[in-house]
């Protein structure tokens, strides 16, 4: 079968007992970097050497189905560089393979840098949403669309890019609205930084080392005004967005039903 094994995002203490055995045993090893593979395997006292495949973003649809057919006769072990395959890294295409040809696949949970950011920034965990990298292009167009969003956010970004995330989503979420900047999670200078976004759009004006991942809260609810939420709709569909995608938006923001609104903007349109 395949099993995607989670690996250290930073501390190495952190590699489950569970992940060093199936390590030792494995026959094939598909890594998103061979070479980093090798370093963990050495750096784990891991004394088995298995034959290694490389699997990354560039090649994993066209590997996916040689793969699998290597997993119907020996487990196929599926690592990244850091953390759970699948999470903003390769593992979701070969997953998909697995389960149309009728191969098995399980996981071996550990490590997370989405999961730990989240429960280390003092922000909503009941309900949430992965988002994983900010968009680099048309990012001002998918902040608007998630700055109704009432589940925490969690994002990832590069740290040559941090001032500019920050700037955005102040200007899109507004000032005022907490979130958390975690840095090197689970190393010796991880730093978990909270405040609003303006604060934090301050502190890191002039970068930031390591990796990084955003943590940001959740929209207030908002009081469900049908008149309000049928304009927004229609004004939303008048600056270009599609009538249908404007109703649900504004639907998730004020818990109205989105037929209704839909069918409200498409009668004050008409009007």
């Amino acid at each position: 079968m395949i099993v995607l094994a989670a690996t250290p995002i930073g501390n190495l203490g952190d590699a489950s007992r569970r992940l060093v055995d199936t390590l030792e045993a494995a026959e094939l090893v598909v890594a998103e970097d061979t070479r980093t593979t090798a370093h963990l395997l050495r750096a784990l006292g891991v004394e088995n050497r298995p034959q290694l495949l490389a699997l990354h973003e560039h090649n994993e649809r066209a590997r996916a189905a040689e793969i699998v057919e290597l997993a119907r006769d020996t487990d196929v072990v599926v690592l990244t560089d850091a953390g759970m395959p699948g999470i903003s890294d390769p593992g979701y295409v070969l997953v998909e393979a697995a389960i149309a040809a009728d191969v098995g696949v399980t996981a071996l949970p550990g490590p997370s840098a989405v999961l730990t950011a989240l429960v280390l920034s003092g922000l909503p965990t009941d309900r949430f949403a992965f988002e994983g990298f900010l968009p680099r292009k048309g990012r001002a167009g998918a902040l608007a669309a998630l700055a109704g969003e009432q589940r925490t956010l969690v994002f990832f970004e590069a740290p040559h890019r941090i001032a500019a995330a920050l700037a955005d989503l102040r200007d899109a979420f507004g000032p005022d609205r907490r979130a958390a900047v975690c840095r090197e999670l689970t190393k010796k200078f991880e730093e978990v930084a909270r405040g609003t976004l303006a604060e934090l759009a301050d502190r890191y004006a002039d970068g930031a080392r390591g990796e990084i991942v955003l943590v940001v809260e959740g929209a207030p609810a908002r009081s469900a005004d049908l008149p309000g939420a049928v304009a927004e709709v229609v004004a939303r569909a008048a600056a270009g967005e599609r009538l249908k995608d404007a109703a649900s938006a504004v639907a998730a923001a004020t818990g109205l039903g989105t037929r209704e609104l839909y069918e409200a903007a498409l009668q004050a349109r008409r009007g």
